[in-house]
Order: structure tokens, then sequence, then C-alpha cells
């Protein structure tokens, strides 16, 4: 820590957990998986709530970039630092390394590259936290049986032609390509609303949230 971050005051701290705060199952399970004091980037932060509550309560060194101005601005508002940039072209310029954690939460699926955004992640981070929505899950799978249709589910609310989403992967396509890269899996976890799976969890699990390292 610096000299000048040493006597910085200290910021107050919430109250509540990141569940209760964010609403999501994914950043309770990320806010689990970060350890204090670590150096983390967040990869599509969006208005940086998850940055702000891990620089709370972990006292993290918080970095986010995001491709929306508008939520470069209320992230920078909370008082972390973000900038305005694309993920598929952000990490290029970092040193490897130099983070401990990247973070990319519901947005590999929105990635023009993601196979390479994610090799970029696990060069410049020690680590990388990748979630993702399951387009395996039986809600999804059921959609397009009977409707024939692109699926529109709570899981993929959109319609095929306004989505943000232009890979559709399960987890066992997340499986495959991890054993491809010969990544390793330090934990996983499956999810749907506030229910874990271990058993099926590509039929059941409507989240996944995984730590990689090389």
């Amino acid at each position: 820590m610096s000299a000048a971050s040493a006597l910085d005051p200290p910021r107050p701290r919430r109250r509540h957990s990141v569940r209760e705060i964010l609403g999501r199952s994914d950043y309770a399970i990320i806010s689990e998986l970060i350890e204090p004091n670590s150096r983390v980037l967040d990869l599509g932060c969006g208005d940086g709530a998850l940055l702000a509550w891990l620089a709370d309560h972990k006292r993290v060194d918080a970095r986010g970039v995001e491709i929306d101005g508008e939520k470069v601005k209320r992230a920078i508002a909370q008082g972390v630092s973000v900038y305005q940039g694309d993920i598929n072209e952000a990490l290029a310029d970092y040193p490897d390394q130099c983070f401990d954690y990247i973070i990319l939460s519901q947005t590999l699926q929105e990635t023009r590259q993601p196979l390479q955004v994610l090799r970029e992640m696990l060069r410049v981070g020690r680590r990388a936290v990748v979630a993702f929505p399951n387009f395996g899950h039986w809600s999804v799978r059921l959609a397009m049986l009977f409707f024939g249709r692109a699926p529109k589910t709570r899981l993929f609310p959109y319609e095929w032609y306004d989505s943000p989403n232009i890979h559709f992967l399960s987890i066992d396509d997340f499986e495959l390509l991890i054993a491809r890269e010969r990544l390793a899996v330090e934990r996983a976890y499956f999810l749907a609303g506030r229910r874990t799976f271990r058993v099926l969890p590509n039929l059941l699990a409507e989240v996944a949230v995984y730590l990689l390292r090389r």
C-alpha cells in the first residue's frame, strides 16, 4: 500500500451482504472467492457495484472496464476506478500477472472472441473468475423443443434480434474448453436462484461460476 493510500480515511462499510445489495447469486459466490487485499480487475463491471463492495469489505485494489459510458460515470461516483473500454481489447496493454483476479461475470457470451478473452484473462491475472448463463438449462431446452424458436426465458429474456448474447454455451461446452486449454479448476459452483447443484448441473443450473488458473 502506498503512503498516500495509507493516509486516506477509511471508507464506510456496508452492513448488508453482497447478495442483499446486488441481488445476484453469482456476485455472492464471487465475493467469497476473492481474497482480501488482492488486486482485482472486473471486465464488464457495469456500475461498479461489485467492485465497490469488494473494496469496502475486502480492501481490494479494485479496477474495472465497462463499455457503457453512463455506467462508467455511476461507477466512478461510487469511488471505483473504472475506465470506458471494450473488454475484447482491454487486456492487451496489461503486463503478465499484474492482477490477482480477473472477473468476467455473465459477459463471456457477449464477447466477440471468448477464447481469446479467456486466454488474456489468465495471462494478465493469476486467477480468472468466470460466470455465465447456462444455455443447457432445462427451460431453454423445452423452449426450443416446444416452440422451435430462439428461446426467450427468464434466463435469456431477449428477442433474438436485440440480445447482447452472441455466443450460447452450456456448462458442458465450457468444461470441454477447460479440458482443451488444460486449465485448472480451483472451484466451480452451479446455481439456480439461491440453490446450488452438484448433480446434473448442465440440466438444472441457470448460472455457472468458475475459479480458474493456468
